[in-house]
């Protein structure tokens, strides 16, 4: 297993955050992380510097709601997961003008 492949795990301090934030970001894939803390701060300076599709705080990567949108980033696949995104992929939206004008051969008579 490279490191490509491999879960990185996000230690408490900051020089170790750092590093694993730029090696999470490094790799071709991005589809979730977990950041475990009890620094609001932290959570969200990790939340907007990780590039991945969503950031799970005090919980596990693999969490997801079926309400939620899931999806990565990179190499970590195409769209988004969850009921409103299926419905979505399944439908073929159309657009449907009407004209209610009178056609100009009626116009006289209304």
């Amino acid at each position: 297993m490279t490191r490509d492949h491999e879960p990185f795990s996000l230690d408490r301090y900051e020089a170790v955050l750092d590093a694993a934030i730029e090696m999470v970001n490094s790799t071709g894939y991005g589809l979730q992380a977990g950041v475990f803390t009890r620094d609001i701060d932290a959570a969200f300076d990790a939340a907007r510097r990780l590039r991945v599709g969503g950031v799970m705080i005090n919980d596990t990567s693999s969490y997801h709601a079926d309400a939620m949108p899931y999806g990565g980033v990179k190499d970590s696949g195409y769209g988004l997961e969850g009921p409103k995104y299926a419905v979505q992929d399944m439908t073929d939206p159309r657009i449907i003008v009407l004209n209610l004008r009178a056609p100009p051969e009626e116009a006289g008579r209304a």
